[in-house]
């Protein structure tokens, strides 16, 4: 049985840029879980970890500059809500909707 969590969602990251699209996938196993993040701001492969249906995960970003994402999202049914933290640059909000 798949976890709450498994599933390709379309995200939205409310950045000072304009509205960020990507596509994330989550596969869970067990308290850990290991993805994709694709999307304008490049494509980078994550594992980060599960709490109910709490994700939290770091990235790896290198436009509009390199650095490393903090990330946090909660699954809802099928929508999904947290924060990208950007470092000194704050957090931003996240949304999305699971498309499988």
């Amino acid at each position: 049985m798949m976890a709450t969590v498994d599933g390709s969602y379309d995200v939205t990251v409310k950045s000072p840029m304009g509205d960020q699209k990507a596509n994330l996938t989550v596969q869970s196993d067990g308290s850990a879980f290991t993805g994709n993040f694709a999307g304008g701001m490049g494509t980078s492969d994550v594992t980060g970890t599960v709490d109910g249906d709490t994700l939290k995960w770091k990235m790896d970003i290198t436009v509009p500059m390199p650095m490393t994402l903090d990330c946090e999202a909660t699954v809802a049914g099928d929508s999904i809500d947290g924060t990208v933290g950007a470092g000194a640059f704050g957090a931003f909000p996240m949304t999305g909707t699971r498309t499988a």
